[in-house]
Parts: C-alpha cells; structure tokens; sequence
C-alpha cells in the first residue's frame, strides 16, 4: 500500500534531494505534492518519469497527504506545518523551527528511533552538522560513556543552499579572473578563503550553529550531562560537511576498540588508511549516504588512554538532511 507524499520547498538543494532519495529507495508513494513558494509555481519537475507542476504552497496544499517532509525554512515550517497537521499529515521539518520543542522528537534513526512513536503530528530533523556527529559518536558513547566532545566543522556552500552554491563557484571563477568577487548570497567571500559559520552570534559569543549542535546533541542523546563545545567554520567545498571530533570517554579506550565498534555500526563507512595518509574527504562522501570515520587516533593528552580523536565527513544534504528526513518516514510507515 502506498503513501500520499507532499515535498514542501521542492525548488531548494534538499528538496531536490528529497525527491531523489525517494525514487532512490523506492519508497512507496501513491500520490506526491510537489509544492513551493509562489515564485517557484509552475515550474516543471520530474519525478519517477513522470512530470509534475510546482504548486504554490498554502494551508490547504495538505488534504489527503499522509507525510509533509518539509525544507522551505523555519518561517515557513511554523507557518504551514500546523496546517499541514490539522488535516491529518504528519509533518518530517527539516528547518530548526520545531527542533528544540520538547513536545517535538528530534530524531537520527541510527541512535533515538525511539523517539518517532511520542510525535504529536510534527517530528524535527537536526542540524546537518549534528547528524553526521552523532551517527558515529552515538555507538561509541553507547560502549563507553562520552564525557567531553569537542567539535570543529568545516562546513560546505551546501550547507546555506544552492544558491550558495552558485555563488561560490562563481566567485571562484570572478577570484582567477581577477574580477571584483560577487557577495549577494554569501556574506563573505567563500571561494579560496573560510570564516566563521554565517549564523548569527549569541550574547555568549557562539554562532547559533556551535549552540544549536549542543543542544541538539543534548536532546537527541537524551543525555545533558555530556560537556559540548563546538567551532563551526563555512569552508571552501561545494558538498559535503567534516568535522574533527576529540572525545573523552569514562573507561580506557584504544584507536583499534573504536575501529571496530564503528565497523559494525549502521550508516558508518571506514577510510583509515595511515600508511597513505589517506582519510576521508569531501568527494569521498558527496552523493553518498554514509557518514565515513577516519584519523581515529589517541588523545595523548588526556590520561589513562580516555581521549580519541576522530575525523568525520557526511553529505550534508543526504544524510545531513533529506536522506535522514526519509528515513524517519520510512520508520513511520
């Protein structure tokens, strides 16, 4: 039996995403709704072979739709989400509008799919940036209790759309020209050049992403006690997010204990390859659905053989977005 799907920002990078996901696992639809904002109404887009007409989203794009799986931002999300609920949808957001909600489950399926079966009509996909930290972090807090996680990212153009995207290979193109740089999407120039994630900075002096990978992580684990600080920087690569992972766990642990936990954990592939140097990149995981593990090393600086230093590259708009808002409507099915 089929499901009634409606994708809700179907124009954007993950709403694309969404509909090749869909047709990549076969998931089983019965109708699908292709909607957008009305700038994006009347477009044609093709799903499965078959052409559709972008709809205008409203509050009543969602009669006879069993699952919303939305990426049309947090405004939005709040906006039609409710709408969306209120006609008997279930709604997978992938904005940060529901996330923090403690009547809202914020799932990774790999670590809380638990958490599916307490929605009240509305469930939250994490941040990118979360996800693909907690896919392998989460089996190894599981075998050893993770006290402190400190968190580097070096985030993709991905990560702030496609028109970031475009932006950045064109500045590239305008920087080798020799051209002025063209900053309309982007804050700063991100061609050749990185700085501090363009979300806005808290009184405490963290950007809103270091904050919400905390408190997701929090939520998610089900677990405050962990100690999480993060940097998040916007980097020079067109997809895909990595991250350097110090952890510090309660018990002793060595590089070859956390090698083979994660070997044997879902959506984890493994590029350790020291005698090549050869650990994961970008183009290793872009298009890919696992999050690749690699440069898994001991902390010798934290006694008693406790601190592990792992390095982590996920696609951010597969399993950093679209891939893990499927997956949880394939855990509802």
């Amino acid at each position: 039996m089929g499901t009634n799907v409606a994708v809700a920002g179907v124009t954007g990078a993950v709403g694309q995403e969404f509909l090749a996901i869909l047709e990549e696992r076969n998931f089983p639809i019965d109708s699908i709704k292709i909607l957008a904002s009305s700038r994006s109404a009347g477009k044609k887009i093709t799903f499965k072979g078959t052409e559709y007409t972008v709809e205008e989203m409203t509050e009543k794009s969602f009669k006879g739709v069993d699952i919303a799986l939305f990426s049309a931002g947090g405004a939005r999300s709040k906006q039609f989400a409710p709408a969306a609920v209120k006609t008997g949808a279930v709604v997978v957001d992938n904005s940060s509008a529901f996330r923090m909600d403690p009547d809202v489950p914020l799932v990774v399926p790999e670590v809380n799919a638990h958490a599916i079966k307490k929605h009240k009509g509305i469930i939250a996909n994490p941040n990118c940036t979360t996800i693909i930290a907690n896919v392998p972090v989460w089996p190894l807090h599981k075998a050893n209790p993770i006290r402190r996680m400190v968190v580097s990212s070096y985030q993709a153009a991905s990560g702030a759309g496609m028109a970031a995207m475009l932006e950045m290979q064109q500045q590239a193109r305008e920087v080798l020209d020799g051209k002025p740089v063209t900053c309309k999407v982007l804050k700063y120039q991100l061609a050749f050049n990185c700085y501090c994630h363009d979300s806005k900075i808290g009184p405490n002096g963290y950007n809103e992403e270091e904050t919400k990978m905390t408190k997701e992580t929090h939520k998610i684990f089900g677990d405050t006690s962990i100690a999480i600080t993060c940097t998040c920087v916007r980097v020079p690569v067109l997809r895909s997010h990595s991250e350097s992972i110090n952890l510090e766990f309660t018990n002793p642990i060595t590089p070859e204990e956390v090698t083979e936990i994660l070997m044997a954990a879902p959506g984890v592939d493994i590029i350790d390859d020291r005698e090549n140097n050869r650990f994961p990149m970008p183009t290793d995981a872009s298009g890919r659905d696992d999050c690749y593990v690699g440069h898994i090393r001991q902390d010798e600086s934290i006694p008693d053989r406790r601190g592990i230093n792992i390095w982590v590259v996920g696609d951010q708009l597969r399993k950093g977005a679209a891939l893990n808002a499927v997956q949880i409507a394939e855990l509802l099915l």
